[in-house]
């Protein structure tokens, strides 16, 4: 097949197949169109917490430059994300080392409470790999999604994600892992298309500074169904949405506001 590639449409990323140029969305992207109420909540402590903790100089900058106050504190969620971000994919390529039997040295201190707790977790389950870091693609469904691991755990094989995230793990995540579960194909990192081994259940590799732990997660089909009711609500938003209105068959005219002024 190629190997893959990725693009960004409309906030949403796309795989697209090398050969036929065909675009499909990708798994996180399906599951962005579900509710995610909490993060209003975590926004606002995260402006409050920001305001708090710098209040001095926050007083000072307002004093001389209040949209630059503002803008600092609204810029707060953001700031999070990216540290957390950051912060994930280095954990995410510590485990990729770690999973292929690379030797794994000295690491920056922020980074150390998680290589120490990856080491920990392939010493207490001895995991064996087919797949890491590799790409599923559904032909009947039209999406694709890229999985941390796909290997054998205690003589079941299980597909693995890794998440570092502080908040816990998250039930959509059985929505993710059931995608991947559910593809018709693997995408080999060197382009190799391959059939998807028999999957028994998912895991999540849950790991933080202060520990770690390893979360059965259900992905059977009635899990999957759900997933493709999401698949269905990001076409109606990224294609159907925006062609269901059609063009006024009669409107009055715009009034100004000085006519306003004379009827009254």
């Amino acid at each position: 097949m190629g190997q893959l590639t990725t693009i960004t449409r409309g906030g949403s990323r796309f795989y697209v197949d090398p050969i036929t140029r065909d675009k499909v969305p990708s798994v996180t992207s399906v599951n962005g169109c579900l509710p995610k109420p909490f993060l209003q909540h975590w926004a606002a402590r995260m402006v409050a917490e920001n305001a708090v903790d710098n209040l001095g100089g926050l007083v000072s900058i307002a004093m001389n430059d209040r949209s630059g106050a503002v803008d600092y504190l609204k810029r707060a969620p953001t700031r999070s994300v990216q540290e957390s971000a950051d912060t994930g994919t280095a954990v995410h390529d510590l485990f990729e080392r770690i999973a292929r039997g690379e030797h794994v040295g000295r690491v920056s201190p922020e980074i150390e409470p998680y290589r120490r707790y990856l080491v920990d977790f392939h010493d207490r389950y001895q995991p064996r790999y087919h797949f890491v870091e590799d790409t599923v693609w559904s032909d009947r469904h039209r999406y694709a999604g890229s999985f941390d691991f796909l290997g054998d755990i205690e003589e079941k094989t299980v597909l693995g994600d890794l998440k570092t995230t502080r908040s816990g793990i998250h039930a959509e995540v059985a929505l993710q892992l059931a995608a991947y579960a559910h593809a018709d194909r693997i995408i080999t990192q060197n382009g190799a298309s391959v059939d998807i081994p028999e999957v028994t259940g998912g895991v999540v590799l849950h790991v933080r500074p202060e520990g770690w732990s390893l979360v059965p997660v259900r992905i059977d089909a009635n899990v999957f169904e759900f997933f493709l009711h999401l698949r269905r609500v990001f076409d109606w938003v990224h294609e159907v949405a925006e062609t269901v209105k059609g063009t006024p068959l009669c409107q009055s005219a715009a009034s100004t506001g000085s006519q306003r002024r004379r009827t009254h």
